[in-house]
């Protein structure tokens, strides 16, 4: 039944591969209500399980979204493109621009959720950052709502013993944001890893980005390094994967 021939493959796959075809078609545009689990029941004469399966696929696929007692919806969200290598550019935050701006272009950006704070290291943050576990750091969590839809929820966490009295240990940090702070105090950054990872949420990521059932996320955990090598943030972010496209774009 998993074999690539059309005719074989299950029927469900068949059912959801239709409607994605007529969702790209134009047939069904962004925000109209796709075929009801009664409607797929008639038209292919499946069993209800099999229609239920057929919209669950687009769901799982971030092409579409339930709506509790209405239907299942056509996602109207358009996807944000994080451009990997141009948001970090020092050319971005040095100015004072914020590294989202690389992304969102003119869409409407609010981070709410922000939660600034005293903490220790964790023997994963520890490792990042070169330090013993239990080390003093600032952390810097925030939830980034981009029109109107929950994306990305990012927790950094910086050595205190170059943070603590600056504006980084405040709400807003100001224009340019953390790294254009820490360039300021002395350790700008020069270099950045990134690795990315993509797994199922937990109950309360699943909460706090408004997921889909069966909608993955995408973790990200950058570190940034000042000149000698110094680690000067770790950013855990988790991202929801149905609203992201990942680009890098570099030369050979």
């Amino acid at each position: 039944m998993t074999s690539q021939g059309g005719a074989r493959q299950p029927k469900y796959q068949r059912i959801a591969d239709a409607l994605k075809a007529a969702i790209r078609s134009g047939e069904y545009g962004p925000g109209d209500r796709l075929p009801g689990e009664n409607d797929l029941m008639a038209t292919y004469e499946v069993a209800r399980m099999t229609a239920r399966q057929a919209l669950a696929v687009l769901q799982n696929e971030g092409l579409a979204e339930a709506r509790k007692g209405a239907g299942v919806f056509v996602r109207a969200f358009r996807p944000l493109r994080r451009r990997g290598v141009q948001r970090l550019a020092r050319e971005q935050w040095g100015s004072g621009r914020s590294v989202w701006s690389a992304d969102t272009e003119d869409r409407e950006l609010v981070v709410d959720q922000i939660e600034v704070r005293e903490g220790t290291a964790s023997e994963r943050v520890a490792d990042a950052l070169g330090v013993s576990p239990g080390t003093p750091v600032w952390v810097r969590g925030r939830r980034f709502v981009l029109d109107g839809k929950p994306v990305l929820f990012a927790t950094s966490h910086l050595p205190a013993d170059i943070v603590a009295a600056s504006a980084i240990a405040q709400i807003d940090p100001g224009p340019g944001g953390t790294y254009a702070r820490l360039a300021e105090l002395g350790h700008e950054p020069v270099h950045f890893r990134e690795e990315i990872r993509s797994r199922m949420p937990s109950a309360t990521e699943a909460e706090r980005l408004s997921l889909a059932l069966g909608t993955p996320v995408i973790q990200i955990v950058r570190t940034a390094f000042a000149q000698g090598g110094r680690a000067v943030e770790v950013n855990e972010m988790t991202l929801d994967s149905a609203s992201y496209v990942l680009e890098y774009d570099f030369d050979a």
